[in-house]
């Protein structure tokens, strides 16, 4: 081997030794800083499986009571896991409670529960639809536009025009049926049950695109 080449090695290495005495630090730094988020990560982890398991448990309470027709001490059940939690099994012991309750006759308390839930986006449009159902069912139309506002998808416009039948105004009943046929696809399953509706307060079926079409 040429001197050269061992003067270059040297160099080399003590280009090395300079380079891990100005950034060792730095180094020895991020590898803790990675085991302790590698750590956290775990008991982050282990943590939401405790907290998944509680509430698993207690949604399993609220089954077991509405399996004995306790609705009273169900509904306690579920107003502990709301204080104690906000996942998935929150959603679950309240809508099984819902139906329970209005199985029961006990509508305005089913009502309650559903507006209790702490829902947003698509979900929050199925609780206000649910909403408005049952406020039809107990004899007020008028709350149940009001919870449905300007909701313009086809399952909304139904209800809305369901609250107008049940308020005895065919009139906008049949212009909201006639919007949510509009709004829906040739295909749609619900589309038979919503033309019985419209034929049943007097409008007429509009075309679809693949009638107009032929």
């Amino acid at each position: 081997m040429a001197i050269d080449d061992l003067l270059d090695e040297h160099e080399q290495g003590q280009r090395v030794q300079d380079w891990l005495r100005r950034n060792g630090l730095s180094i020895v730094g991020g590898v803790v800083l990675g085991i302790a988020a590698i750590w956290g990560w775990n008991n982050w982890q282990a943590s939401r499986l405790q907290s998944s398991a509680a509430d698993n448990a207690r949604y399993q309470a609220v089954v077991a009571q509405l399996a004995s027709s306790d609705l009273e001490e169900a509904a306690r059940q579920v107003k502990a896991l709301e204080t104690e939690s906000s996942g998935i099994y929150v959603d679950l012991a309240a809508l099984a409670l819902v139906k329970a309750q209005v199985e029961a006759g006990k509508v305005e308390e089913a009502i309650a529960v559903l507006r209790g839930l702490k829902a947003e986006g698509e979900f929050q449009a199925l609780v206000n639809q649910r909403i408005a159902r049952l406020q039809i069912e107990a004899g007020k139309p008028a709350e149940a536009l009001a919870t449905l506002g300007n909701a313009q998808d086809p399952t909304s416009l139904e209800i809305i025009a369901d609250a107008h039948v049940a308020a005895g105004d065919g009139e906008k009943a049949r212009d909201f049926y006639t919007k949510a046929l509009l709004a829906l696809k040739a295909d749609a399953p619900q589309r038979g049950l919503l033309e019985i509706k419209l034929s049943d307060v007097g409008g007429e079926v509009p075309a679809t695109e693949d009638a107009t079409a032929q």
